[in-house]
């Protein structure tokens, strides 16, 4: 949660006394909690694998953060921000805490399906249907090369597209919105999946996507 100053008492110091000390603004990231129980997507997304993804990749980069960002300007600045403002390790471990932390709410139990409303005209108005939409997006994540990330996207004019980013890439960074996305780093499936990838794109929109999500994302 951000640091926020709390409402205080009228000053009743002594003009001689020495003044109160600066309030410490710095934020401390902590692990954002899942928005399920950690057993929920089961048996499509194990236990095991989000103890092992969230409770150690993801906290990971929240440990990696805490410790780059002391003694600089980013220990006062909000996660957005600092994924927008940073290179190097502090923008990779940053961005991957926000888009882990986004992934996790692009899942549902009993999620899957299709999406309603104005975002399935959209995407329908793209690929001409969802089947053909789901094609186009398990190509894209399967192809996606080495670790990364898919993403479905609503560009500035309104309509949407499939976007890979390689590594900590992340739509905070460009001028398009994050909708829905799916992890492509061998961690996030391994355990699950060994190394069928497309599997497991395939049973993230077949029985895990969280479309109400992604519909208020694009809304």
């Amino acid at each position: 949660m951000p640091w926020r100053l709390l409402p205080t008492m009228p000053s009743i110091c002594h003009p001689l006394m020495n003044p109160p000390p600066e309030l410490d603004t710095a934020m401390e990231h902590t692990l954002p909690a899942l928005p399920f129980a950690i057993d929920a997507l089961a048996p499509h997304y194990s236990k095991e694998t989000l103890e092992f993804h969230h409770g150690k990749h993801h906290n990971a980069y929240v440990v990696n953060l805490n410790n780059l960002q002391k003694g600089t300007d980013f220990e006062s600045m909000t996660l957005e921000e600092i994924v927008r403002k940073s290179s190097g390790g502090i923008y990779n471990n940053s961005a991957q805490i926000w888009n882990h932390t986004f992934f996790w709410n692009c899942m549902k139990p009993a999620g899957g399906g299709e999406p309603s409303g104005a975002l399935a005209a959209a995407i329908n108005s793209k690929w001409g249907s969802y089947t053909a939409f789901k094609e186009a997006f398990v190509k894209s994540a399967v192809g996606n090369f080495g670790s990364g990330w898919t993403w479905l996207v609503k560009k500035p004019d309104g309509t949407v597209d499939i976007v890979n980013m390689g590594a900590a890439g992340t739509p905070l960074t460009t001028s398009d919105t994050a909708l829905l996305t799916v992890d492509v780093w061998e961690h996030a499936y391994y355990i699950d999946y060994r190394n069928m990838r497309p599997k497991f794109v395939e049973t993230f929109l077949d029985k895990l996507a969280n479309w109400s999500f992604a519909e208020k994302n694009f809304s």
